[in-house]
């Protein structure tokens, strides 16, 4: 069910959002947390049909804030919220609110949100692209007692980490450091069997992927070693080389989705490694709402401590006309003309 609201405010809405569960038969409230995201028209169907999906395992209001560019001076001295309701299967197993804020609105959209939250639930804000450098000083952010971003989303990445561990407070998360549980997962439960020390490791991934380099910190700051970054063409994380003293443990991904575990002593075995969606990331990050330490540590090691490098570039190509010439006898040097006689 979906009811359009224009020129609205948040009493109208939640007028409706009752109204809306009276029409359907579902009179009572089944939710667990309240979900805000922010976000703009370019990226709001894509975040709410991840959040949708993530409802099925969190049933949520879900209240999407998007802020409209106005395009003349006149029409940003105009405040107007136009809302749009969605109840029932049209909602996931949740509500879901879409504000649209016009004009001066704009910079006060934690006014017409406050009223809309769930009253005794947890609230958790997500910024899909276009994240504040302060995620708990921001009006919004100030609100959840979660905050996710996803600096893979940011034009760039590896810079973005900094800024993220510069102005960290409990509750900060990210989804580049969701995408790594089952890598860090997988390792750890490789070093309990194996109870070797690890001298140094290698994290192999493709550039400006934020992912690879936070497994990196994490490496470096749970084992304290040396930890190599290398790329590749990936996709994604690629590969985790740890050296000790009987040999190498590696964890080799090529494809993305299949990779092989190698332990010294014992047989090469396939283990699932796929890369999951945005609807599977942020269902993780709900699950747990208390701080992350794990990410403060890994995020605040630095990234300017892990050890980069590239790949050699591979020597240009030589052309069959090139080459031809270049083995081509060449002609003797002419004698150099005598001076003219005085």
């Amino acid at each position: 069910m979906k009811i359009d609201l224009t020129e609205t405010n948040s009493s109208k809405i939640n007028a409706a959002l009752v109204q809306a569960r009276r029409d359907i038969g579902t009179p009572a409230i089944g939710m667990v947390l309240t979900l805000v995201i922010v976000t703009d028209e370019e990226n709001a169907y894509d975040a709410l049909k991840s959040a949708n999906d993530a409802s099925h395992e969190h049933p949520s209001r879900i209240v999407v804030v998007v802020k409209r560019v106005s395009r003349s001076p006149r029409s940003r001295q105009v405040a107007r919220l136009d809302a749009e309701v969605r109840v029932g299967a049209d909602s996931g197993t949740g509500e879901t609110v879409v504000l649209r804020l016009h004009g001066e609105l704009v910079d006060h959209a934690q006014s017409v949100v406050l009223p809309l939250l769930l009253p005794d639930a947890p609230v958790v804000v997500w910024w899909p692209d276009g994240a504040p450098s302060d995620l708990a000083g921001d009006p919004l952010g100030a609100l959840g007692q979660r905050r996710i971003t996803d600096t893979y989303a940011t034009e760039d990445p590896i810079g973005a980490l900094g800024g993220r561990a510069a102005a960290y407070a409990p509750g900060d998360t990210d989804l580049s450091w969701t995408r790594i549980t089952p890598w860090r997962s997988m390792l750890a439960a490789a070093l309990d069997q194996q109870n070797l020390s690890v001298s140094s490791a290698t994290v192999e991934g493709e550039a400006d992927n934020p992912s690879c380099e936070l497994l990196a910190m994490w490496l470096a700051d749970r084992l304290q070693v040396p930890v190599k970054r290398t790329l590749s063409s990936g996709p994604g994380l690629t590969a985790v080389r740890l050296e000790t003293k009987d040999g190498a443990i590696v964890l080799d991904r090529a494809d993305g989705a299949l990779a092989t575990l190698c332990m010294p002593g014992q047989p090469d075995r396939a283990v699932a490694l796929k890369r999951r969606d945005t609807a599977e990331l942020l269902a993780e990050e709900l699950r747990r709402l208390d701080p992350d330490n794990t990410y403060e540590a890994s995020l605040k090691f630095g990234v300017s401590k892990l050890d980069s490098s590239t790949p050699a570039e591979a020597p240009a190509e030589v052309s069959a006309e090139a080459e031809a010439k270049a083995e081509a006898p060449k002609p003797a040097a002419k004698p150099a003309k005598k001076a003219a006689a005085k």
